[in-house]
Order: C-alpha cells, then structure tokens, then sequence
C-alpha cells in the first residue's frame, strides 16, 4: 500500500524543499559575519526542487549546513570597540549563521551546523566554476595570471526548508493526479496497485498539502502551476 515516508526535520514533518549555494560566495579574507551581512534581505542560496518561496521569512522550520568555514570563524570586534552588528558580537561561525538565520526567518525553528571540511570538486567534479575562484573555492578580486588546473574544493550552503510553499506544489500535484483515470493505465495494475488504494493514498496528499498553509491560509502565490 502506497505510504509517504517521513522526513526527519519535525516529528509531524513529511515534505521539505532543497536550497543551494554551490560554491557559497566568501571572497578571500573576508570573515562570515561580513559574508552574511552583505546579503542582507536576500538569502544566500538558489531553490533546487520547484517550490520557490516568494519572500524572506516564510519558513516554518529549517535545517542548514555550512561547509568548509573555520568553526572559530565569528566576530572580528576589536576590544574597547563596539562590535559592527549582532553578527560581529558572535564567537563562532556556528553561532553566527545561527543569528543570520533567526532574524531572515523569525519564528521558524532553525537548527544548523557548520563543518571545517569543504565540498571536494576535483575532475571528474565538473568545472563550471568562474575564474575568479580560487583553488580552495574562495573568491579573488581578479583571474590569477596562471589558474590552476582545477578547484579542488569550495565551500558551500545547504538548506531543508519545511515552508507554506509547499502548499502550493503539493497542492497542484494533488490536482494533476485527480485529473488522472488511473483505469485506462493497465500497468498501474499489473504492478498491483488496487483502485481504492491509490484514491486513499490521493486523499492523503490533499490532506498534506493543506498542512503546509501559513496562519492565513495563504500558501505565497495565488497562481497555479
């Protein structure tokens, strides 16, 4: 019998979209706290599944991972000095995407982590990486006179996001597959699949995808696809 399986991000959680910053953008030198600060509404990362959140904040609960940054890797205030924003007073980098996190998402349940061991993209890894990028995956002010063959390594920003734009990609799922006549599909039954299990597994990805609506209902976009 056809069942969803279960992802791990909040006990009741079964769906979440997938974000990328494939390299993350740190040129060379600069710490975390100014990486992240210079986004500033913007998140840092590209949406990989089809689900596209129409603006920051709209996240029920996350998990993010940042690879290949310094843990240490915090607030550069000097002392006596007043620390340049909330980013900067943090100790660690762990503690410092943390706070990035709660004020581009407030209310969500955020959980991160971040790991000194960068991303491996020697061949065959595809090359696609613009020449400003460094060996090590940081970004230079300009191309160096004799690139190296390959960028061994880059760091990189992922994401799991639980949020009300699933709303919206389960719900034209759920409308698509009740257009189906699954009864002029002779294969869907060869493979054993009864009628009244596929209708209940259908009432079953209506009912999911109402349980991604926000507070009011409003799922970011009023279009269908």
């Amino acid at each position: 019998r056809p069942r969803f399986r279960r992802f791990a991000l909040l006990p009741d959680s079964q769906v979440a979209a997938a974000w990328l910053s494939l390299p993350f953008p740190v040129p060379h030198g600069l710490a975390l706290p100014d990486v992240l600060g210079a986004h500033g509404q913007e998140v840092p990362w590209e949406p990989l599944s089809s689900c596209r959140e129409p603006a920051l904040g709209r996240c029920f609960a996350q998990c993010v991972v940042l690879r290949g940054i310094r843990k240490e890797s915090g607030g550069s205030a000097r002392p006596g000095r007043p620390p340049a924003s909330p980013l900067h007073a943090c100790g660690s980098a762990e503690e410092t995407l943390q706070r990035f996190l709660r004020g581009a998402f407030p209310g969500a349940f955020s959980t991160c982590h971040v790991l000194e061991q960068p991303c491996p993209t020697l061949p065959p890894f595809p090359q696609f990486f613009s020449p400003l990028l460094s060996r090590r995956g940081f970004l230079l002010d300009e191309p160096p006179a004799h690139p190296s063959a390959a960028v061994e390594s880059v760091p990189v920003l992922a994401a799991l996001q639980s949020g009300p734009g699933l709303h919206r990609l389960l719900g034209g799922l759920h409308r698509d597959l009740r257009r189906l006549n699954v009864r002029r599909w002779a294969s869907f039954f060869a493979a054993g699949l009864e009628h009244e299990d596929f209708q209940e597994a259908l009432e079953e990805l209506g009912t999911l995808a109402q349980c991604y609506q926000d507070g009011d209902g409003e799922d970011g976009n009023s279009d269908s696809d």
